[in-house]
């Protein structure tokens, strides 16, 4: 049995709770390091693509394991301060839609997810600079429904917080790549629809409209059209 498959044995209520895994997890010697081995030694299959079905199975279940640091309210800020969400981007930054590139793609959509539920400005601000809503608009576009909406939760959440809204506001390109992407999706949904898909996408247009600058763009960007 693989160091990942034990751990996640006490993720799942049905095998067993362990409340302190997040801790156990990030404080035990040496395993922050074997996790990051697991996600780099998949790196060079990345480009040109070459998956095979099997083997993001392994990196997967290291991003489920921290993701459940990233839960933990004591652990999510050491990891994030470690950066070590970053190295998950190279997942993100794929165009493929296969099976083994969208698994990997949505699992480390869940470990984002994860660091941005809760209301925590500085989670928000350390991420911003590393081109996450750029990223999470990408998967928006070409990941399957699932993936959009774990990439559309996480920009409604961004979303949220006036530091982000602000960001977003003062970068004219990130403005309209906001408001296209959105508008397609919701084009999208005409031929193949998702009430929680669209209940996000919503949700990031009532949080748009609390900026008339941006609400501006939008009203600009239509017009284009006609």
């Amino acid at each position: 049995m693989t160091l990942t498959t034990y751990c996640l044995c006490f993720t799942f209520p049905e095998e067993g709770t362990f409340h302190d895994l997040a801790a156990l997890l990030w404080n035990s010697f040496g395993t922050s390091v074997v996790l990051l081995q697991e996600i780099i030694s998949i790196y060079l299959f990345l480009l040109p693509p070459n998956l095979t079905p099997a083997q993001p199975n392994r990196v997967c279940n290291v991003l489920a394991l921290l993701q459940c640091v990233t839960s933990h309210s004591d652990t999510k800020m050491l990891l994030l301060n470690a950066k070590i969400p970053f190295y998950f981007y190279p997942f993100l930054d794929t165009t493929s839609e296969s099976r083994p590139f969208e698994y990997l793609r949505l699992t480390s959509l869940g470990v984002i997810g994860a660091l941005v539920k809760a209301d925590d400005t500085q989670v928000i601000k350390i991420l911003l600079p590393t081109r996450i809503i750029q990223r999470c608009l990408r998967a928006m576009q070409i990941g399957s429904e699932l993936s959009k909406t774990v990439a559309t939760f996480i920009l409604r959440r961004c979303l949220l917080d006036d530091v982000s809204l602000r960001y977003i506001c003062t970068t004219p390109e990130l403005v309209f790549a906001v408001v296209r992407v959105l508008g397609n999706m919701v084009g999208a949904l005409a031929a193949q629809p998702s009430s929680s898909l669209l209940k996000h996408i919503i949700r990031c247009y009532l949080r748009l409209s609390d900026n008339p600058r941006l609400v501006f763009c939008y009203v600009a960007q239509t017009l284009q059209k006609y």
